[in-house]
């Protein structure tokens, strides 16, 4: 689609935009001809008080047209945002003028459909809920704001005002020199179908794994040492991956016993590791988390139908998780988290069922339902391999709601990533008591999460603003074994965050 901008260059918010109602539209900046089929020219006129956007949509001989004005107040810094806004909008606005002016095979050619999430195209569309509380908004005026400012629809405007509020309570008992642990171990025993992560297949990277785990155990000390200097209290700590579980008990014990040596737990309630998938789940493993105190493992099937594992690259079997999820609960773990993903290749909104029936079943208190995200470099999109479409994913997540709910589980944080099935979401559930206060941290932005790993990102967050830095790990597991320099940099980084921002007092 041709973008033709007159008074502004908001290309960044529009190409946002773009993505979420024209997915199969690339933009492209040359002037717009006649005979084009599809162009969108947004023009922006700025007065002392407000900003006047008017749309000028076309798209295959259907047409549309809309003008929105904001107001324009504050400094400079929030006007410019007060302007994004109102071109995002008034292009949204366009869209739904133009949507029911095409016709349905052209919809379904090009596949156009109304966003479940109005006009918000963010990673995090309950942080203006969040935002509004800590103004002292009521949740009714929270949610009503998310629904005229931003267009969102009642459901989803709902269920944003569910987990925000949990976003809010979690910032109610953060301190401002709390922050939040994260250790990355970026290998996994297979590739799936669905990824693009950085992370290597064991299978091909065995031998880098051991020093790996060498050069994080580095870091981390390192890191408790910056931490205790600067007076900071970890509050959570989180092991992902790839998949942990591929780690040999001596060598998670000894990345967790660096840890509980590095700093000071006492007030750290929550350590999760996410062991990952079935296979690599073992008694020994388990004895050794339990042993360090951990209070959540993570079981990721992703799917309970066989056929479907198959087709993403997975080796274990449903029959793997029913063994693995008999061990975690012989340990009497406090909490326990299971994944699915609504969309996989070869899985209907039947086989989703199944899926979420069988976890239920098992007995988890937390269950992250996530939607299919399209990334490049992953097989789906490099074989081109069949998916269910937007209808059928839509299926499969209003059966999980209504059932989590009917089981006890409330939601209590989301996100969305790009190349979504259907522009949805990812939804954490867990029974009361069972949530896990990381994810809510990490979602909301509530406090720094110091990472370790390759591939790390380390976010520094200035409490009670928006003012958020990051820097990050080299990605590959062997350049940053090699490269210990870069830590040091980024643990620096940190310290002088806090030094600047978040003076003791």
């Amino acid at each position: 689609m041709k973008l033709e901008f007159l008074g502004h260059d908001e290309r960044y918010i529009v190409e946002q935009s773009l993505m979420t109602l024209f997915p199969l539209e690339k933009p492209t900046y040359d002037a717009v001809q006649p005979e084009d089929e599809a162009w969108c020219r947004l023009a922006a006129e700025e007065t002392a008080a407000d900003c006047q956007v008017t749309a000028e949509l076309h798209y295959h001989g259907y047409t549309a047209a809309w003008t929105f004005a904001s107001p324009l107040t504050g400094t400079d810094f929030k006007k410019e945002g007060q302007r994004r806004y109102a071109v995002a909008a008034c292009f949204y606005l366009a869209f739904l003028d133009l949507y029911p002016k095409l016709p349905e095979a052209l919809r379904a050619a090009e596949k156009l459909t109304l966003p479940p999430w109005g006009m918000l195209t963010g990673v995090r569309p309950d942080k203006p809920i969040t935002r509004a509380l800590m103004e002292g908004k009521t949740p009714e005026e929270a949610k009503q704001e998310l629904k005229t400012r931003y267009f969102v629809p009642e459901e989803r405007a709902a269920l944003a005002l569910e987990t925000g509020a949990v976003g809010y309570q979690a910032l109610k008992r953060l301190e401002k020199r709390d922050i939040d642990l994260y250790v990355g171990i970026p290998f996994c025993p297979t590739r799936c179908a669905y990824c693009s992560f950085v992370s290597q297949s064991v299978e091909r990277s065995f031998s880098l794994v051991e020093p790996y785990v060498k050069a994080l155990i580095a870091e981390i000390r390192a890191g408790g040492e910056m931490v205790r200097k600067n007076h900071l209290r970890p509050r959570t700590f989180y092991m992902g991956g790839g998949t942990p579980g591929i780690l040999t008990p001596d060598q998670m014990d000894a990345i967790l016993t660096a840890l509980e040596e590095s700093f000071d737990l006492s007030a750290c309630p929550e350590i999760t590791v996410e062991i990952g998938r079935p296979d690599t789940i073992t008694a020994e493993k388990l004895a050794v988390l339990k042993s360090h105190g951990v209070t959540r493992v993570c079981v990721n099937p992703q799917t309970m139908e066989d056929h479907v594992l198959a087709a993403i690259g997975r080796r274990h079997v449903s029959a793997d998780t029913v063994r693995a999820m008999e061990l975690v609960r012989a340990y009497r773990f406090p909490h326990v988290n299971m994944d699915l993903i609504a969309g996989l290749p070869a899985d209907t909104p039947e086989g989703f069922r199944r899926s979420l029936d069988k976890c239920l079943e098992l007995g988890a208190d937390d269950i992250t339902i996530h939607t299919l995200a399209l990334k490049k470099g992953s097989r789906i999109l490099m074989e081109g391999l069949s998916i269910p479409d937007g209808a059928a994913v839509q299926a499969m997540l209003d059966y999980a709601a209504p059932t989590l709910r009917a089981a006890g589980f409330v939601p209590y944080y989301l996100y969305r990533q790009k190349y979504m099935s259907g522009s949805f979401e990812n939804v954490g559930w867990s029974r009361p008591g069972g949530e896990c206060w990381y994810n809510v941290d990490i979602m909301s932005e509530l406090c720094s999460i110091l990472s370790f790993g390759a591939g790390g990102s380390t976010k520094m967050v200035e409490p009670g603003t928006n003012h958020i830095e990051r820097v990050f790990n080299l990605k590959y597991p062997k350049e940053y074994t090699e490269r210990p320099e870069k830590i040091q940099q980024n643990q620096a980084a940190f310290a002088e965050f806090y030094q600047k921002y978040v003076p003791e007092t």
